[in-house]
C-alpha cells in the first residue's frame, strides 16, 4: 500500500508563529523553512524507518485545515502495511538541520523543477484565488517576497536528488472555459469565503488527499 504525506502538516500553527521573536516576519513569511516544526517531521521519519514487528502500530502524522489555517494534529494514519510512503513538499531536500537528516533516511529523493518566472506566476495566481490578496498585483509582489525566496533558498541549498523532473505547463489540462484569459481572470476573482468552503469541502471529501 501506498501513502501520501504532505510537509503542509508541520506548519508552526498561528499561535506558534506569533510567540516567535520575530513574529511579523514569520506571518508574513508562512511557508518559509524557519515556519515549520522541522524536528518533529525528522522525529516521524525516524519512526516509519524502524522495522515493522508484530507490535507495530498505525503512525500519525498531522494534516493542514486551509478552512482554519493551521495544522490539524495526527490526522493522517500511516499503518504497518504501508510500503510506500511518499512525502511531499518543498524542504524534502533542504540542506538544514532536521530537514537534512530527515533526507538521508529517505531512500529517493525527487525534485521537481520549474523556472522561477514560471512558477512565480503560478504562485501569484493561486493566492489571489484563495483569497490571500485582495488583487492579482498584490499577490504577486507577496509572491516575490516570500514565496520565490525560499524558492531561491531551496535551489541554493538543496541536497543531491536522485531524479529531477522538468514541470511542463500543459494548457490541454485547462477546462475549455479557462482557457481564455479573460475567463480565467474571473474565475480568479470568486470570493474568498466561498472558495475556502470548496476548499474545505474537499478536503473533507478526501479530495487531493
Amino acid at each position: 500500500m501506498a501513502f501520501i504525506v504532505p510537509l503542509d502538516g508541520y506548519h508552526l500553527t498561528r499561535k506558534q508563529l506569533a510567540a516567535l521573536p520575530n513574529a511579523e516576519e514569520a506571518v508574513f513569511r508562512r511557508g518559509a523553512a524557519f515556519t515549520f516544526d522541522a524536528e518533529s517531521y525528522m522525529k516521524l521519519v525516524q519512526k516509519l524507518r524502524q522495522p515493522i514487528e508484530a507490535t507495530t502500530g498505525t503512525i500519525f502524522a498531522p494534516s493542514f485545515d486551509h478552512a482554519i489555517k493551521d495544522p490539524i494534529e495526527n490526522d493522517v494514519a500511516i499503518p504497518k502495511s504501508a510500503r510506500i510512503i511518499i512525502f511531499e513538499g518543498l524542504y524534502t531536500a533542504l540542506d538544514r538541520p532536521g530537514w537534512r537528516e530527515a533526507a538521508t533516511l529517505m531512500d529517493e529523493l525527487w525534485f521537481v523543477e520549474c523556472p522561477i518566472e514560471v512558477a512565480e506566476e503560478r504562485v501569484a495566481k493561486r493566492n489571489f484565488a484563495a483569497g490571500i490578496s485582495a488583487s492579482y498585483e498584490e499577490s504577486l509582489n507577496r509572491t516575490r517576497k516570500s514565496d520565490m525566496r525560499n524558492a531561491r533558498e531551496i535551489m541554493a541549498e538543496r541536497l543531491e536528488v536522485m531524479e529531477t523532473i522538468q514541470s511542463i505547463q500543459d494548457e490541454s489540462w485547462k477546462s475549455p472555459e479557462l482557457k481564455d484569459g479573460e475567463a480565467e481572470a474571473d474565475a480568479t476573482r470568486r470570493p474568498p469565503k466561498e472558495r475556502m468552503d470548496s476548499i474545505a469541502e474537499m478536503a473533507s471529501n478526501g479530495v487531493g488527499m
